[in-house]
């Protein structure tokens, strides 16, 4: 499979005297561009942030072809003789060769490979069942994470900041004056060549497609390729309904803290919350939309003019402390969605509330604002994950809790529906990309996050890496820090006892839910020996250094069937009977649970040693104990 993997590019050091013009540094970059000669198969020219890859591009195309042509026409008189230029990363040691003459001290150019899983990674750092912002997937917003920080003249960069604003707020009254923001955008941001995209490489991922051990109904992402939602969500082990084991590796082990706040940030981590979360929605994997996972938007009303009418009981969170409290008489707001949730159990088996829905955006209000400088009551990095949420969010409403009825074949499933309206500030000209927004969910429910709360206020960890570096207190992980897992226990016990609950959800939460919801987190640490609770459709079931093993329950996730692309889907599979004499070597069976209902699959995740035709990640299935790895190269690809 192949998806987007990096960017070329040419980034020029400020300090340079002979490289403080604009001109100076565009030449420069045409000079050393064209001193690469032919990519040999190791990345696609193309002088333009804007690429294929992009929903976008087409908005870009004659853009991209115009800076093309400038590049393959007559260059500069001169060479790069006198630059210093250095290679950061293995592609750019590649294309350039023993033509790198500087060293760390002294350069005027850099040549470096830009991996955009790690460009937009701190973007997509959400809380709860949040995963990035709407454009996650716009080549515009690539282009925007590429250069501005690059850009040296204060001037062009208020420019620029205040064209990337319009966008991100909806500051335009239709779909042509948006596109033509996104193109103003991105000639602003390559106009002074401080830094320069001279080409993209592709990433190859390889599967075992062999029966009877191999994989089948693969969807991947264009952009992130395996290491997204869809995939985890579609892939299918030929042998099913048999259970089995589907074997993921990756090049690098877990680094960041499992916590589903501001952790699961390296690529290992975001492969694992991929299956234990379950978003609202997730991006359109070869496109620039969102798919409905959890919510569904069932009425979007966007009105920039004369505004949607708040009701005066609708709900907004103060700045600091989130409490609810209701918004007034005369409000208006940009636009309107009514949210269907797909409610389902949590994996402790508690039953999933509107006060889990609406919860975040509490949490996102309580945790965004900086009361006093000693105190553990703030995250920078909570604030500006949640900053689009919260400047967009202009109230919410529960509405009602609706019950429906679904009958597959011989089963009929009921699902409780609460329903959510939510008035937001912005429009989009994608109603999916707007309902993407700050749709109410939670893949983690409340008193989870409520006992994450405790536990950074109590000074036992930081949601965040950096925080925890300024404070000297461990990174928050739920499942693999055995003495915060000590500590927290009797905190649960006590919050069982006296039914605790939150001041900002007494309106939501009574004392009895609240013990239940305790008590059942209680038990849940008991039999698992972890905090991570969700309602994803894996569980995570053991851990070490070597791997992690993830259970795949057949539970209802509020959803019944599901399929990509959304067709009719078919009729739920039967668990399969029982083989006797079978055992965990059985690719057929890898377990079963005690319920006839129910069935899992076990998902087992694995580090796998970096070899340099392995820059990325490599996939390998196979039945237990071996494990075959295919690996990935970066070959090139030319659009049709």
């Amino acid at each position: 499979m192949e998806s987007f993997g990096s960017y070329l590019v040419i980034t020029f050091n400020p300090a340079a005297p002979a490289l403080g013009s604009r001109e100076s540094r565009c030449e420069s970059a045409l000079k050393i561009a064209r001193s690469f000669g032919p990519g040999q198969g190791l990345y696609i020219a193309h002088p333009y942030p804007v690429t294929p890859y992009d929903p976008d591009y087409l908005a870009h195309f004659d853009l991209a072809a115009a800076r093309r042509r400038a590049y393959q026409g007559p260059g500069p008189p001169g060479s790069t003789a006198t630059l210093r230029v250095r290679a950061k990363g293995a592609l750019a040691e590649k294309v350039l060769g023993p033509r790198s003459k500087a060293d760390g001290s002294g350069w005027d150019a850099t040549v470096e490979e830009v991996d955009l899983d790690g460009l937009v990674a701190p973007e997509g750092i959400g809380t709860g069942g949040w995963l990035a912002p709407p454009w996650i997937k716009a080549g515009w917003f690539h282009a925007y994470l590429l250069h501005a920080p690059a850009i040296g003249d204060r001037a062009a960069r208020q420019a620029v900041d205040a064209l990337y604003e319009r966008l991100v707020t909806g500051a335009y009254a239709d779909l042509t004056e948006h596109v033509n923001l996104e193109r103003g955008l991105v000639s602003r941001l390559v106009a002074g060549c401080e830094r320069v995209v001279v080409g993209y490489a592709s990433r190859r991922e390889r599967f075992s497609a062999e029966f009877s051990q191999g994989v089948e109904n693969i969807a991947f992402d264009s952009q992130s390729g395996f290491n997204s939602p869809i995939f985890v969500r579609t892939v299918k082990l030929k042998d099913f309904p048999w259970n089995g084991w589907l074997r993921l590796g990756t090049a690098t082990r877990p680094a960041a803290a499992w916590n589903p706040v501001a952790g699961f940030s390296d690529p290992a981590g975001r492969l694992i919350w991929a299956a234990l979360g379950d978003p609202a929605m997730f991006p359109a994997p070869y496109g620039g939309s969102w798919v409905a996972n959890r919510v569904i938007p069932s009425a979007v009303t966007m009105n920039a003019s004369a505004g949607a009418t708040i009701p005066e009981d609708a709900l907004v969170a103060e700045p600091g402390t989130g409490a609810p409290r209701e918004i007034g008489e005369g409000k208006t707001a940009k636009a309107k969605i009514t949210y269907r949730l797909r409610a389902s159990a949590f994996h402790d088996n508690t039953r999933m509330t509107a006060a889990d829905a609406v919860y975040p955006y509490l949490f996102a209000s309580r945790w965004s604002a900086k009361r006093s400088r000693a105190g553990n009551d703030y995250d920078p990095a909570v604030e500006a994950s949640t900053a689009l949420l919260r400047r967009a969010l202009a109230a919410f409403k529960v509405v009602r809790v609706d019950s429906e009825v679904k009958k597959y074949s011989d089963v009929t499933l009921t699902y409780v529906v609460p329903v959510v309206d939510v008035y937001l500030n912005t429009t989009a000209p994608d109603p999916q990309q707007l309902a993407a927004l700050a749709p109410p969910w939670s893949t983690v429910p409340w008193h989870v996050l409520v006992l994450m709360e405790e536990a950074v206020k109590r000074g036992l960890g930081a949601f965040s890496a950096e925080e925890a570096r300024r404070r000297g207190v461990r990174w928050l992980d739920l499942a693999r820090d055995a003495k915060l897992r000590e500590t927290l226990t009797p905190l649960v016990d006590a919050f069982a006892k006296e039914a605790y609950v939150p001041e900002t959800l007494r309106r939501f939460v009574t004392a009895d839910e609240a013990q239940t919801r305790w008590a059942a987190l209680r038990q849940f640490v008991q039999r698992r020996g972890h905090f991570l609770v969700t309602n994803g459709p894996y569980r995570l079931d053991k851990w070490s250094d070597a791997g992690v093993v993830l259970e795949v329950p057949r539970t209802s996730r509020g959803a019944g069937t599901w399929s990509w692309p959304p067709t009719a889907p078919p009729p739920p599979p039967a668990c399969p009977p029982r083989r006797r004499g079978a055992t965990s070597r059985s690719i057929s069976r890898a377990g079963s649970s005690p319920a006839p209902t129910r069935c899992w699959w076990r998902w087992r995740w694995e580090t796998t040693r970096s070899t340099p035709r392995s820059p990325r990640r490599s996939i390998g299935l196979k039945p237990p104990p071996e494990l075959r790895h295919l690996i990935g190269d970066h070959r090139p690809w030319t659009p049709s």
